[in-house]
């Protein structure tokens, strides 16, 4: 993955001990990228990262699948990132995937209601399979409004996957056809 300036010129130019971004073009997907994130985003290294996926916008990229599987914290901050990407790229006919997020990681993401923004996919094959097709397949029975087994707290499930209540902090998983269990 030594190749980021030759698909971002420039892009190598700066760099961050705290958070290493490789570069990966998706040959099936026109101005498709995956960016695999090693390390954190906080406050301190957030300017970098903004800095960095700006580039790739500029140069074109426009359909970004963030491959999280070894970042390893995201504050506040860095989720406010991920929501500028969103701004930067919609109006350009692209989107923003989310891919193999670490649970402390998705957590955060739950705990501050932004999982309902992104598309969070579990692999690379469904990653490209949304933009592919231009819409989850999962449309249909999400978004689902339910209450919590636990609690009773009216909570909002816009996929399926596992969650926690932010009434009671039970564990819940909700499947593809939305039935809700603990999880």
């Amino acid at each position: 993955m030594s190749n980021n300036d030759n698909l971002v010129p420039g892009f190598n130019e700066e760099k961050d001990e705290s958070l290493k971004i490789n570069l990966e073009r998706i040959t099936d997907i026109s101005e498709g990228l995956v960016l695999y994130l090693n390390g954190y985003i906080d406050t301190y290294n957030s300017s970098f990262f903004q800095k960095k996926v700006s580039k790739v916008v500029e140069a074109g990229y426009t359909k970004l699948i963030f491959n999280c599987s070894a970042l390893n914290y995201v504050s506040s901050t860095g989720i406010g990132s991920f929501t500028a990407f969103l701004k930067m790229v919609k109006p350009k006919g692209g989107d923003v995937v989310l891919l193999d997020i670490q649970p402390k990681v998705y957590e955060v993401f739950q705990l501050l209601g932004f999982s309902q923004f992104f598309n969070i996919k579990d692999n690379i094959t469904e990653a490209i399979r949304f933009f592919k097709q231009g819409a989850p397949v999962e449309e249909s029975v999400f978004p689902k409004v339910f209450s919590c087994p636990v609690c009773s707290k009216r909570l909002k499930a816009t996929r399926s996957g596992r969650f926690r209540c932010s009434e009671c902090k039970s564990i819940l998983a909700i499947d593809a056809q939305a039935n809700v269990f603990l999880g």
